[in-house]
């Protein structure tokens, strides 16, 4: 019996589930062609990478390639899914390189960067700068190092990245992110007051109905998937709140559209209506205000902050954080100081 792989979504189909259950009748076989001859595209070498990253498991225990599969066997496993073959292009752009070693960078993404190529973004990405730092600090002449994406972040949001550089540790990683083993926190700004410190959103989310580019949650679970986000209020500035989100699964937007579902879209978040005034006063010099925070953040104002897992080689748990950038440091501050004069404000003197 065959199920339907699973893809996790907020990495653009990056890495693939898939899971068996061996007939009654099935002689013994090698899972490596026994799991070629079931998952399209699936080479040889593609299992065994698998095998020896630890994602192939069989009723619950970690197998080899070597393993013999069994009548009524329960099989699963985690596979990086290569994206489209797209020419890649070395670019010199400037990164921010929070940690590296031979197998793992860590890079902190600034807003406005694509992470991968593709269709309307071909230049300028993540990858191709990634390319060209690889090309030029390679001390072998005979090595090839090159990026391998385990998980994304959106254009407009900023933060930390992690990147593998070889296909063994990207295979590694997908397990963690795939089982939501890796610890990820963000920072982000929204619209409006909560009543309470801190609470969870639980939600499936999937594509809009009606506009693919956006994701809808979907409370009944009728269609999506599975998401969770918690979040800590850091501070309260009245008419918007700085928070601290958790991820407790991966899914695209997956923050940006549960916070919309409660009703406290991320400031100047075009896609999800946090770029229009939601709360406040009707003053025109408070319009300008939120106008001139607008042109400070011209972006979601999200930021991935840390980024807790195990490294793919050695096993050692990694712990990796970074500070807010200018823009929302800078529009933080204008809303410190807005609420701290806030009972001095009218419409004739602000």
């Amino acid at each position: 019996m065959i199920e339907k792989p699973e893809f996790q979504e907020e990495d653009n189909e990056l890495y693939e589930h898939y899971r068996f259950v061996a007939d009654k009748g099935q002689g013994l076989l090698r899972i490596d062609k026994f799991l070629i001859s079931r998952i399209e595209n699936a080479s040889r070498n593609k299992i065994q990478n698998a095998a020896k990253a630890g994602n192939i498991v069989v009723n619950n225990k970690t197998v080899k390639s070597n393993y013999k599969v069994k009548p009524n066997d329960v099989i699963t496993i985690v596979m990086s899914h290569p994206p489209r073959e797209i020419e890649i292009i070395p670019e010199d752009i400037p990164l921010t390189i929070l940690y590296e070693d031979k197998d793992v960078i860590v890079i902190n993404k600034n807003a406005g960067m694509v992470v991968h190529p593709a269709y309307g973004n071909y230049t300028g990405t993540l990858i191709n700068a990634l390319t060209y730092y690889f090309e030029k600090s390679i001390e072998s002449e005979n090595e090839i190092i090159r990026p391998y994406l385990v998980h994304r972040i959106d254009k407009d949001t900023s933060g930390i990245l992690l990147v593998a550089k070889t296909e063994q540790a990207q295979i590694k990683l997908a397990k963690e992110f795939y089982y939501h083993t890796i610890d990820r926190k963000y920072s982000a700004l929204v619209w409006g007051d909560f009543k309470e410190n801190e609470g969870t959103i639980t939600g499936h989310i999937g594509r809009s109905l009606k506009n693919r580019k956006v994701m809808t949650v979907f409370p009944n679970g009728e269609y999506g998937k599975h998401a969770v986000t918690h979040y800590k209020v850091l501070e309260r500035f009245g008419y918007v709140t700085l928070i601290e989100c958790t991820l407790e699964t991966g899914r695209t937007h997956q923050i940006r559209a549960h916070m919309k579902y409660i009703g406290h879209p991320l400031f100047n978040d075009e896609t999800y209506g946090g770029n229009i005034i939601l709360k406040g006063t009707t003053f025109t010099k408070y319009k300008q205000y939120i106008n001139n925070c607008f042109k400070i953040i011209p972006r979601q104002a999200l930021h991935s902050i840390s980024l807790g897992f195990k490294h793919p080689v050695s096993g050692e748990y990694l712990f990796i954080d970074t500070e807010l950038p200018d823009d929302m440091n800078e529009v933080i501050e204008k809303w410190r100081k807005y609420t701290s004069f806030q009972d001095d404000y009218t419409d004739s003197n602000w």
